[in-house]
């Protein structure tokens, strides 16, 4: 009886014991887990906001994962500097900052045309048919044509055609700014241009332009009918261009 009465004490004791030690090594394994090292992406220079981001502008990074941001870019191998690539971010983030997914957005409308814009143009947006916008695409180089109602040297009217400008750089097309997307983003974004699609026969075609010519697109959309020719790739000649007319396709 009597060794029955101290075997209990001692059972408690060795319980006692072992929840202390698992909590002594729960403790532990924490503190080891805030200590581990982990490498994530940060600026590489102070980036306003709306800068389009590529791997030029970011570094990998070890810091101890206690001071991990919660939605961090963290770095497993090399192809991870890609992550932000043609991302824009939505606030300034200062030099040696971690870049998160809360500081950048897609390159889409939410970021803005102007982010597209090169420096000394303009970003112009011109509505076409939406049968056409489906084979441009960011990137693309077109020439602008407008057919109107000229007055001839005898006074008489006739309908002729001129390419006004040539070699125009194509920055978006409806919603794409050239953003790179996942299968699902693709998915969702042909839904939403679908849905826009059924209120409206047409979309915008951004373009870059100078100044000059962004007041003569504005001219030719108010006098005469507006098309767009797609260049191939790599063409980017410029050609003189003779107004085309009825009279003269005749001749």
């Amino acid at each position: 009886m009597e060794k029955k009465g101290m075997l209990v004490p001692v059972v408690l004791a060795l319980a006692a014991a072992g929840i202390y030690w698992w909590l002594l090594t729960s403790k532990q394994n924490a503190l080891n887990a805030q200590l581990e090292r982990a490498t994530v992406l940060v600026a590489k220079f102070d980036l306003p906001a709306r800068t389009i981001m590529n791997s030029d502008l970011v570094e990998p990074r070890e810091i101890p994962r206690m001071y991990l941001e919660q939605d961090a870019y963290e770095v497993r191998s090399q192809s991870d500097l890609k992550l932000v690539s043609n991302l824009v971010t939505a606030i300034r983030v200062p030099k040696g900052n971690q870049l998160t997914q809360s500081s950048l957005v897609s390159l889409s409308p939410e970021a803005g045309l102007s982010v597209k814009v090169p420096p000394g143009y303009r970003g112009c947006v011109l509505p076409l048919e939406n049968d056409l916008l489906r084979l441009i695409k960011p990137g693309d180089r077109v020439d602008i044509l407008v057919t109107f109602e000229a007055v001839m040297g005898d006074n008489r009217k006739e309908r002729v055609t001129a390419t006004i400008l040539q070699n125009v750089l194509v920055l978006g097309v409806g919603s794409n700014l050239g953003q790179g997307l996942s299968v699902a983003q693709a998915k969702n974004k042909a839904k939403d241009e679908s849905a826009d699609q059924s209120f409206s026969d047409k979309m915008g075609l951004s373009l870059a332009l100078n100044p000059n010519e962004a007041q003569y697109l504005a001219l030719s959309v108010k006098q005469g009918d507006v098309a767009v020719v797609v260049r191939g790739l790599g063409d980017v000649e410029l050609h003189p261009m003779e107004i085309a007319s009825f009279k003269r396709l005749i001749k």
